[in-house]
């Protein structure tokens, strides 16, 4: 049976290695409309890692969703995109590409490989911002999740 989980339990993965864009997305949750706890990777092999609490993620929560960029350095965002939703463990983590990337065949490369949903980032930080939240907003109130 699906059940949707207290607000307050939602742990949010962000896999980016921009610290302006960790900065601005931090900025967006620390704001009183988002519900979510923020954790922040910065290669793919490390988001791979967290997601399976493998060293040294040992002791991090599961993540109810992932915010992930495409260009990342050691694995790239299309190859993590992959690995989870080849994962059975993984799979039903929704994965949303948050990227600057607008190119037609990387947006139609994540859906193929199952990414819930893709939104390029906006340079303009309030509309990133609201972006952000409006994820956030989506993810954790409007849609129900499985328990973990």
């Amino acid at each position: 049976m699906t059940t949707s989980r207290p607000v307050n339990s939602f742990d949010v993965l962000l896999v980016e290695d921009d610290p302006g864009d960790v900065l601005m997305t931090r900025e967006a949750f620390a704001d009183d409309r988002i519900n979510g706890r923020l954790h922040v990777v910065n290669d793919g092999i490390e988001a791979m890692a967290f997601l399976r609490r493998e060293a040294p993620f040992t002791d991090v929560p599961s993540a109810d969703l992932v915010l992930l960029d495409l260009n990342l350095p050691r694995r790239n965002g299309i190859e993590v995109l992959a690995e989870i939703k080849a994962d059975a463990e993984l799979r039903r983590i929704p994965v949303v590409v948050l990227t600057t990337s607008d190119a037609a065949e990387d947006i139609l490369r994540s859906y193929n490989l199952y990414a819930n949903a893709y939104v390029t980032k906006s340079v303009d930080f309030d509309r990133f911002v609201d972006d952000v939240r409006f994820i956030d907003d989506f993810f954790i109130t409007v849609v129900r999740l499985p328990r973990r």
